[in-house]
């Protein structure tokens, strides 16, 4: 794409924005998509919520966390379904977890590097000596393993806490779509945007039990909060950047299809095909399965109507997906925004103007192509891409 073919593709986003109009057009298809799929998903995220917090308080440090995935609550009847891949894929929360350390952009990277941490983690790592040997071998043969770890564990924790906000926003956003509260794409992201706007300000504290002590992770004085020290960060590593799927690219430097720079990675939600290989090495399909197990009837008996029925269903959910990520990145854009759309200040809406031209120049190569709306009979299916 040229840049002026960009410019062109992007201008009327632009437009849409200072317009106050959402990126997603307006159809009774999109609405349909959007909430059930959003809701579908908030179900997921629970579980998800639910597990990365047990994970971050009860298998802190454990060298060998088998059963992580479990809850606590391990039966033969739970392990059976378990192999059988009858279960929530926690595969998917965990890929979201190291995509965010690894691209470790935002406040709560920085805290994570700062010598506060730094001074945590010798207070773990003295406590774990005293109790755990092999730990404690381990520690003073790698003196970075156990910080890592830790580094781990907070993030894991953290992002829990993120998503147990959105797995209650999007529930609620369903609730008010069957009360007759949401019945465009306009009022799903103001609801969107609403949400994000009271959760910013709450705080991202995690404490560990190690041998009778009480450990401050992330401790109340490191001031964390939702919005800009977990939100923005798993926009950026998530719905953006992401990690490059094994098996679709090649990881060889000379075949160059993977960028030097971190910042430059566009594997993200907003960006990815719609594979529907159902590989472990493809971590949105294990979501699609997910969201699969939980989708509202009304939205899945549309998509048997549509096209090869329940054959790429898989497609058909990453599809609508991406719509709903849009509709959530939109309400993160409005929310943010300098000031107010109808400030008449010059000065003001030029600061408006430069903040969305910034984020639509990030999704520049995103899949823009499912914003328009269309007729879902016209919709193509997988195997017509």
């Amino acid at each position: 794409m040229t840049a002026d073919d960009s410019s062109n593709v992007l201008s009327p986003l632009l437009k849409r924005l200072l317009g106050g109009l959402p990126l997603l057009e307006e159809s009774p298809t999109h609405v349909l998509e959007v909430v059930g799929v959003l809701e579908s998903y908030g179900e997921v995220l629970d579980a998800y919520s639910l597990n990365l917090i047990y994970q971050g308080e009860q298998q802190f440090l454990n060298p060998f966390p088998v059963f992580r995935f479990f809850n606590g609550d391990l039966s033969l009847g739970r392990l059976w379904r378990h192999l059988n891949h009858d279960r929530i894929n926690f595969e998917y929360a965990e890929y979201c977890q190291k995509a965010m350390l690894w691209h470790g952009t935002g406040g709560l990277d920085a805290f994570l590097e700062s010598g506060r941490f730094a001074d945590i983690c010798q207070q773990v790592v003295r406590l774990k000596r005293r109790h755990d040997p092999l730990l404690g071998l381990l520690s003073a043969l790698f003196p970075q393993f156990l910080p890592e770890l830790i580094r781990s564990a907070a993030t894991t924790h953290a992002l829990g806490q993120f998503w147990r906000v959105m797995s209650d926003l999007f529930l609620d956003l369903a609730r008010a779509h069957r009360e007759g509260r949401i019945t465009s794409v306009a009022s799903i992201v103001e609801f969107v945007k609403t949400g994000l706007v009271a959760a910013a300000g709450l705080p991202i504290r995690y404490t560990v039990q190690l041998h009778d002590a009480t450990v401050a992770i992330l401790p109340e004085d490191a001031h964390l909060t939702f919005l800009v020290d977990v939100a923005v960060p798993y926009v950026e590593a998530v719905f953006l950047r992401g990690m490059p799927f094994l098996g679709t690219l090649s990881f060889n430097a000379q075949a160059t299809q993977i960028p030097h720079d971190q910042g430059q990675f566009a594997y993200g939600a907003l960006f990815a095909d719609p594979l529907p290989t159902m590989g472990a090495g493809i971590p949105p399909s294990l979501l699609m399965q997910d969201m699969y197990r939980h989708l509202p009837h009304e939205l899945e008996a549309s998509y048997r109507s549509q096209g090869r029925g329940v054959v790429d269903i898989h497609v058909k959910i990453c599809m609508s997906f991406q719509k709903a990520m849009f509709c959530v990145t939109n309400g993160a854009i409005n929310g943010t925004m300098p000031y107010p759309l109808d400030d008449p200040d010059p000065r003001h809406q030029g600061a408006n103007r430069e903040h969305c031209t910034a984020w639509l120049e990030r999704l520049r190569q995103a899949q823009l192509t499912a914003l328009p709306a269309s007729d879902p009979k016209t919709i193509r299916t997988a195997g017509h891409h």
